[in-house]
């Protein structure tokens, strides 16, 4: 991919759909408590928009392989649009939850072409490209809540649903530059006996030892994020301080403007010393950052110091963002690639919308500090799996390694 079209087919489209997202997420809390939901009940709209994400993955893996990336780069945001005007006129709660499942599915199948095409054309630059296209999501949603939050105040708590669905649609028009650079189907791929033969050889190069600590490994890091990064620290910060959506959007900037520059960097770092030189310190480090919130939650500190306490989660967060995406991006078959990306992204996308479940039902029983502390011990056995399993620093020469099976060896398997 040259580099004169990275920023418009992959960045630019990145940051706006990511300020949509972000512009309704300070409402989102307050939306859900509105139809006087428990904060167990509340916290199914971030679980539900994951299950959306998880389930959307394997069939979206399949279309890639079958029609190629181009179609789907562009039906995500539309689907993503409609959701959100879907969210904004609903007029119980689930109704809400079933939009947030259509929100989730739209938002996958873009994310998933899109790394389909950096993998397709990103070469030694991917773990680059793929860690800036997340910083510029990060960006995005630097300004979104502030925005979000300022909209919901002024307007209702409906308004930023509808601006949401606004940008998602303006996001398609710099896609249209990722079109030319997408992968075509392979309906009727000659050179690899068709897409029934590379599905087979995708799945045997998944059931490969190092693949499967890959995707164990993959699934760890998820189960730590997704509590931190889908909304369930605005639905611990409204229910445990009374927080309005105007303070928790003050509070994603200030995180993200923390994040960025990590995140940015990191992709830079793993591109020329290896992957496990960032994840393995990240998540040690992640973990230290749960402690220190499962410690404020058991002592009750004052409003403040749980601020201190979230933008360190957040910097910790931001060294990692992006990182098992690069790993996975490593050992992508060429042979259905699509399939692949789809098994990988559902491992990654069960662990991210278990993450929040596992903090609620735990919080539940036995408190919020408890669940920060379960969390952080995920964060650890990700460090720790990483560093055993995968070779600190020499992770994706490791994996790279695996050769793809041969057809006879597909055959034989039938």
């Amino acid at each position: 991919m040259r580099p004169s079209n990275t920023f418009l087919s992959l960045y630019l489209p990145a940051y706006i759909l990511a300020v949509g997202v972000s512009i309704a997420l300070p409402a989102l809390p307050l939306y859900a408590k509105s139809f006087e939901v428990t904060f167990g009940m509340a916290s199914l709209v971030v679980i539900v928009n994951q299950i959306g994400g998880a389930a959307s993955t394997i069939p979206t893996g399949y279309l890639v392989d079958r029609f190629g990336a181009r179609s789907l780069i562009l039906a995500g945001p539309v689907m993503m649009a409609a959701a959100a005007l879907l969210m904004a006129n609903a007029h119980s709660f689930p109704e809400l939850l079933g939009y947030r499942f259509l929100e989730g599915w739209g938002l996958q199948v873009w994310q998933l072409a899109r790394m389909d095409t950096i993998i397709e054309r990103g070469g030694a630059r991917r773990g680059s490209q793929i860690t800036a296209m997340f910083s510029l999501d990060a960006a995005g949603r630097l300004t979104g809540p502030a925005i979000g939050g300022f909209v919901a105040s002024a307007w209702g708590l409906r308004a930023p649903f509808i601006l949401y669905a606004g940008l998602a649609l303006l996001a398609i028009l710099p896609s249209l530059f990722l079109l030319p650079q997408a992968r075509r189907g392979q309906k009727a791929s000659a050179d690899v006996g068709g897409i029934r033969w590379g599905t087979r050889v995708a799945l045997a190069h998944m059931l490969t030892a190092p693949i499967l600590v890959l995707f164990a490994a993959q699934f760890l890091a998820f189960a730590t994020r997704g509590a931190l990064f889908g909304g369930t620290l605005d639905l611990y910060a409204v229910y445990a301080y009374g927080v309005g959506p105007q303070t928790l959007g003050w509070m994603a900037l200030a995180g993200g403007l923390l994040s960025f520059p990590l995140t940015f960097m990191s992709g830079r770092v793993m591109d020329r010393f290896g992957r496990g030189t960032t994840i393995v310190p990240g998540f040690c480090l992640l973990a230290a950052a749960l402690g220190v919130m499962a410690l404020s939650a058991f002592r009750q500190w004052a409003f403040l110091s749980y601020v201190g306490a979230f933008l360190f989660a957040k910097v910790a967060g931001g060294t990692v963002s992006g990182s098992m995406a690069v790993l996975g991006s490593d050992v992508a078959p060429k042979q259905a690639r699509g399939v692949y990306l789809g098994v990988s992204t559902f491992i990654r996308q069960l662990g991210g919308f278990s993450s929040p479940a596992i903090f609620a039902l735990v919080a539940g029983a036995w408190g919020y500090g408890s669940g920060f502390a379960v969390l952080g011990v995920l964060s650890l056995a990700t460090a720790y799996l990483t560093f055993k399993q995968l070779s600190i620093g020499k992770a994706a020469d490791a994996l790279a390694q695996v050769p793809a099976p041969e057809p006879a060896m597909v055959q034989a398997r039938r």
